[in-house]
């Protein structure tokens, strides 16, 4: 009777322990089976829930700008025991104990692979560039917090707690002093301060404190499990610092021979991309079977993967799904394992309000102790300090992990998911409100051409969409009469759109090595684009090129343009039109998303900005000096915008090569003054346009009397009919025309033009030019004259003010030197 027994509880226990096959999968509604009993069906039912949950709350929570991980964890904290979770109902249908495992195994394999991918887009390079400042940071900014978690760790750890309070000081003091390095990447993509220095030193720091973080990490989880036997410990710490050693020595040789031997302009073999994706799971058991958490595996196998091709190839292949549907699981069942009901006591809820205050004081106090050391603006080391507040992935590892371990109980668990999620939200509007990196813009004045010294280097910054745009603008550049009395330069931004998620702002600044093959459109349009101008640079006399990349959403994409003009202090950018002919001689628009671009620059530049409306400037003919190869023409009404065109056509009749015509258009004794007149129609005001426009015209004239290439009509119009009648009977020998965007100006000879604009962002004129039933294909500059205001209140840009010499560059602007290799985008 008894070994029946024993045989009946032996079967018992097995069934509850083993699912049997059929258990898997549903036989269907039809045949009277519940999906919800079978474990693949549930599965997909809470990934479906999780995934729903978190891009509803990240769609929510747009308007406060707040970092996705924020949403994954209140996706998880909403479907777990604090808000739906206390229904017994919803609990036991949708997350069943027996569910945990599968859930539990599914987030680990996301964790895995995502902390590879985060290994593959650290740059280890980086910290030797950093130098002593970001390193002083990362680590100021972690010892006052971890001692934080010290003092905290005797009021939050129990008795009771199987661990002791050396293991539990480690865990909390990690917690609170970590920097999310990929959280931090989103953030600072969000604010747009990605490419400042501020932004570069957050980075740096933030890579080095991941580091560190991984290494306390590794320890602490290497005492947790190892706690009766300081033998074993030992051997942990031998066995894991063997294994880096071997990733070092003997993996990462084997793949730089992979990459190597795939042959030049073919992507790296599928068999060798599989192979590396098991070496992953291969390093992850590796880990967990001598001690140290699987996902220290998976992190240290990404960080040897050699920068270049094959770390591109791996983030396409793995990152949307990774970060999209993998990773929430893993943030979500942090969420799930939250019981906020299980902090109890207002005691307990003040000392929760006392760690979050005092933990995210002690990282801002430390970074700032440590940048004042290093002469940093007051406001700047604030903002640094709550730049390296952001929490997330790392700090929830080592709470899980603390958790698993016992070392923390719900209670405590519970307390340091709050403090991450409230820690991470407050700094995106903090920083918005404390920071404003636009004032730096102050002492930014007179960049425009007409104020340029003719003698001096002369700056533009091309803006480029597609290699389509490349040979037009390089014909531009050198019809701009660059030689060695006043050489240009010129900064090359090859414009990328950030589809969806952030590594890319990792690597905008990578050096891309020549040799290697492109791997897909965009890499492969960036060597197009940089070689081209390259070639120019080398072929050019007193030209320098610096090829840049820009990865940024198109609404924030000027941003980026305008920041880098401010910096670089150039005196033109230059757009390409958001439209491109085609066969038939039409217009049509390439892609929306570039005009808002253009217009938006437009509005907030800081220097000239010219559109270009490409028919055909990149003729088959290069300029020379001895032929006559572009013939250009100027139509000029009068404003600050027509000025700043007739001195870039001024500065273009210096080329032997360039024939230039300047037709100045005079309205006649019949021409009626605009009824609804804007402001720049006050009578003093007006009188002052025309007064500038005369001198302006007189001094052209007579700086240009003895240059036979040059050749100078007055045309007289009364009305906007007559305007488009004289432009239209032009001769179409010419090969650009430059006119001003006339903004601000209302002129009898352009009225009614204006009501039939398809493109206010060219003015009247250079709408008519760049039109479709424009006879003439002819290229078409559009130039808008920057306006800005003294200190003294006078406006900028006027003939009349004195030119003063170029500024500094102050200690609040970008510091960095553009390099002479160009720049890795992904």
């Amino acid at each position: 009777m008894e070994n029946q027994l024993m045989a009946t509880a032996n079967k018992t226990a097995e069934t509850i322990v083993c699912y049997a096959p059929t258990m898997i999968t549903t036989n269907g509604i039809w045949q009277g089976d519940n999906p919800l009993d079978y474990s693949l069906p549930l599965f997909i039912l809470q990934l479906s829930l999780v995934v729903i949950t978190t891009r509803l709350l990240v769609y929510v929570l747009k308007p406060l700008r707040q970092p996705r991980v924020i949403s994954e964890i209140l996706g998880g904290v909403i479907l777990g025991p604090s808000v739906l979770g206390r229904s017994k109902a919803f609990a036991n249908t949708v997350f069943p104990l027996r569910s945990v495992m599968v859930l539990e195994t599914m987030a680990n394999m996301g964790l895995l692979y995502f902390l590879f991918l985060v290994g593959v887009e650290m740059d280890m390079s980086a910290i030797k560039r950093t130098g002593k400042k970001a390193i002083a940071i990362a680590i100021g900014g972690m010892i006052l917090p971890f001692l934080i978690g010290l003092a905290f760790s005797f009021a939050l750890h129990k008795d009771s707690q199987s661990l002791n309070q050396g293991t539990f000081i480690l865990f909390l003091g990690v917690a609170l002093s970590v920097t999310a390095f990929p959280v931090l990447a989103r953030v600072l993509a969000e604010i747009k301060l990605i490419n400042t220095e501020i932004g570069r030193i957050a980075m740096s720091a933030a890579l080095i404190n991941d580091i560190c973080a991984w290494i306390l990490l590794a320890l602490a989880i290497t005492l947790a499990e190892n706690e009766s036997s300081s033998l074993a410990t030992l051997w942990v710490l031998l066995s894991s610092v063997t294994f880096v050693l071997i990733c070092i020595f003997v993996v990462r040789p084997a793949i730089s021979w992979m990459i190597s031997s795939t042959p030049e302009g073919e992507t790296i073999s599928e068999y060798y991309i599989c192979l590396i994706l098991t070496g992953v799971m291969i390093s992850g058991f590796i880990t967990d079977a001598i001690g140290t958490h699987s996902v220290f595996g998976a992190f240290i196998f990404g960080l040897i993967i050699p920068n270049g091709p094959l770390g591109v190839t791996l983030i396409e292949k793995l990152e949307d799904f990774v970060s999209g549907l993998l990773l929430p699981i893993f943030f979500a069942m942090s969420g799930l394992k939250t019981d906020i009901g299980a902090i109890n006591g207002v005691t307990t809820w003040l000392v929760l309000i006392l760690v979050i205050i005092i933990g995210f004081a002690g990282k801002v106090v430390g970074t700032l102790l440590t940048s004042m050391l290093y002469q940093m603006p007051l406001l700047e080391g604030i903002t640094l300090g709550f730049l390296m507040n952001s929490k997330g992935l790392v700090e929830m590892i080592v709470l899980n992990v603390g958790r698993d371990q016992k070392v923390l109980d719900d209670e405590s668990f519970a307390m340091m998911v709050i403090v991450a999620v409230i820690m991470t939200a407050i700094i995106i509007p903090s920083v918005t409100a404390i920071y404003r990196p636009e004032k730096r813009f102050l002492p930014y004045t007179r960049r425009t051409i007409q104020r340029s010294k003719p003698d001096a280097e002369f700056r533009a910054l091309a803006c480029v969409h597609t290699p389509r745009n490349v040979p037009t603008i390089i014909n531009l550049l050198e019809a701009s009469h660059p030689d060695k009395r006043s050489p240009m330069c010129v900064y090359v931004v090859h414009l990328v759109e950030l589809t969806g998620r952030a590594s890319a702002m990792l690597i905008i600044h990578n050096t891309r090595k020549s040799g290697h093959p492109a791997l897909n459109r965009t890499q492969a349009q960036s060597d197009h684009i940089i070689n081209a101008f390259e070639n120019y640079e080398h072929n050019a006399v007193g030209v320098s090129v610096q090829p840049l990349t820009a990865i940024s959403p198109y609404p924030t994409m000027h941003v980026d343009i305008c920041s880098l003009a401010e910096d670089k202090r150039v005196a033109l950018i230059i757009l390409p039109f958001h439209k491109q002919q085609t066969v038939d001689g039409g217009m049509e628009a390439t892609n929306p998303a570039f005009r808002m671009v253009n217009q938006n620059v437009l509005a907030n530049a800081p220097c000239t900005v010219g559109i270009l409306v490409d028919r055909g400037l990149s003729g088959s003919t290069r300029l020379s000096s001895n032929q006559a190869a572009h013939h250009v023409a100027v139509l000029y009404f009068g404003g600050p915008d027509d000025r700043e065109a007739l001195s870039y056509a001024w500065r273009m009749s210096e080329h032997p090569a360039i024939n230039l015509t300047v037709m100045r258009f005079i309205p006649g004794g019949d021409a009626k003054a605009p009824e609804n007149p804007g402001v720049l129609s006050v009578e003093t005001e007006n009188l002052k346009e025309k007064q500038l426009d005369e001198d302006y015209v007189n001094e052209f004239r007579i700086q240009t009397a003895h240059n036979a290439s040059v050749l100078y009509n007055e045309i007289v119009v009364n009305n906007g009919e007559e305007t488009v009648t004289a432009i239209r009977s032009m001769d179409n020998h010419h090969d650009l025309f430059i006119v001003g965007r006339g903004q601000g100006m209302k002129s009898p000879l352009t009225t009614g033009l204006t009501d039939w604009s398809e493109c206010p962002e060219l003015g009247a004129i250079g709408d008519l030019l760049a039109s479709s039933d424009f006879a003439a294909t002819v290229s078409v500059l559009v130039l808008q004259q920057y306006v800005g205001l003294e200190p003294d209140g006078e406006e900028l840009g006027t003939h009349d003010s004195p030119a003063q010499p170029e500024e500094p560059f102050s200690s609040v602007q970008m510091t960095n030197r553009p390099t002479r290799q160009p720049v890795f985008s992904a």
